[in-house]
């Protein structure tokens, strides 16, 4: 495995652009923050430092002077009054110490050294301890012994106040980020969720052309597009309505010469594969009929009779059609188109499994399942769906007994589609096909 390859196992990229989006801006504004802060205080650590030793130069300096020009009576007195709290002054030798300094203990014993200059001898040495801590030590004009104790502070110490600060600033900046890729993400969301709801049969809200301009621009594509398509499939079932229709007129007449003609086994050929076209173009005028089946007029039915009725019609005419239970219950949906999507699923299973049964339930959503189970060879799972494709057929055949148009599924799809169900294909455990409308 490469170091890449297990980089990316252990650090896993996020997947959505939102969230890459945010850790690339909130990283990018957090290192200039940093920076900027880093550079802010150095600036202000040097200032401050330059400012501690200039000061301490001074102060030293005089202090001194003060304490050479007094009377040795009168100098512990004035101890008190030269102590700064970094250094103070001390009468005496001082503590004993190593040579060994800090950096920033040479820097200090420099400028005490510049403000002493060469009036008196001065020697340096660090107290151990915490390794600060520093001891200058001279002898006055008067030979008497004087030791400066140096413990420094913290050049610029730091306010109690500021992690808060830092604190509010770090919250700042992230809800700053995230309300800018929330920005930058949502009409890409947004288009994201208007194609997944693309849909040229139903009357889905256009996506709002709003927004910025380049976002309004890819609405209006969009929204184009949309419109292009819807046209394009309306052309496409108008062409195939229209062969359709056009064709029914001379196989009318092919048959009326057909039926004049002798009697003969080709005349009975003839007469089979007429009928044959003909009922591939009365499938190709409900297929293209389909379409448009959202424009019945939705009204309430009792779904129980309805099923039950449609069973009653099959079973007149000998069909091995019943139903297995039902619910009692008023729905609003379009009759017609669902009788003819049950009546294709009923004809699907009697003639590959010779029986049908319907069964009416209600699922945990509330929404109305109808089943039509067969017994038959099914389905290979892996052309489940491809069976609800226009013109495609599991049997290749053009029997009228086990062959047809493919269409027949297709139509069921489409109209379930258009009365605002689904249609749903599934293998029965122990052989034979469930396909399951649900219409909320």
């Amino acid at each position: 495995m490469s170091a890449v390859a297990r980089f990316r196992g252990f650090r896993p990229w996020p997947r959505t652009l939102g969230s890459r989006l945010f850790l690339i801006l909130l990283a990018g504004l957090l290192l200039a923050q940093g920076l900027t802060f880093s550079v802010q205080f150095l600036e202000r650590y040097i200032s401050a430092k330059t400012v501690m030793l200039n000061t301490l130069e001074n102060d030293v300096g005089t202090s001194i002077a003060v304490l050479d020009r007094l009377p040795a009576a009168e100098r512990a007195d004035w101890l008190d009054r030269l102590d700064r709290g970094t250094y103070r002054f001390v009468l005496g030798p001082g503590l004993p110490g190593v040579p060994d300094m800090t950096e920033q203990g040479r820097q200090i014993a420099g400028k005490i050294q510049d403000a002493v200059g060469k009036r008196f001898p001065i020697r340096f040495e660090s107290i151990p301890g915490d390794g600060k801590r520093l001891q200058a030590h001279l002898t006055l004009s008067d030979g008497n012994p004087l030791t400066i104790d140096v413990n420094p502070a913290p050049i610029m110490p730091l306010a109690q106040w500021l992690p808060f600060v830092l604190l509010l600033q770090l919250g700042l900046l992230i809800f700053c980020t995230w309300l800018v890729v929330r920005q930058a993400i949502r009409p890409l969301v947004n288009l994201a969720h208007a194609a997944d709801a693309l849909d040229p049969n139903k009357k889905t809200p256009r996506l709002a052309e709003a927004g910025p301009t380049e976002v309004a621009h890819a609405a209006r594509a969009f929204n184009a597009m949309r419109d292009r398509i819807a046209h394009y499939l309306e052309e496409r079932v108008q062409i195939l309505a229209a062969i359709s229709h056009d064709l029914q007129t001379p196989i009318t007449r092919m048959k009326l010469r057909a039926e004049i003609a002798e009697d003969s086994a080709e005349k009975e050929k003839l007469v089979q594969d007429l009928a044959e076209i003909e009922r591939l173009v009365h499938e190709g005028v409900a297929y293209a009929r389909s379409a448009h089946g959202n424009n019945e007029k939705p009204s309430r039915i009792d779904i129980g009779s309805f099923v039950e009725s449609l069973a009653y019609d099959y079973q007149d005419t000998g069909k091995g059609v019943m139903v297995a239970d039902k619910i009692d219950g008023a729905i609003v949906t379009r009759p017609h188109a669902l009788r003819r999507i049950l009546t294709n699923l009923i004809d699907n299973a009697l003639k590959f499994a010779g029986t049908a049964e319907i069964s009416v339930q209600k699922d945990s959503t509330g929404a109305v399942l109808i089943k039509v189970l067969d017994r038959g060879p099914g389905i290979p799972e892996d052309q489940l769906d491809a069976v609800m494709q226009p013109f495609f057929r599991l049997e290749q055949s053009r029997s009228r007994g086990t062959g047809g148009t493919g269409l027949g599924l297709a139509i069921a799809g489409q109209l379930a589609l258009a009365i605002g169900g689904s249609l749903t294909l599934r293998n029965r455990v122990g052989g034979g096909l469930s396909a399951e409308i649900s219409i909320r």
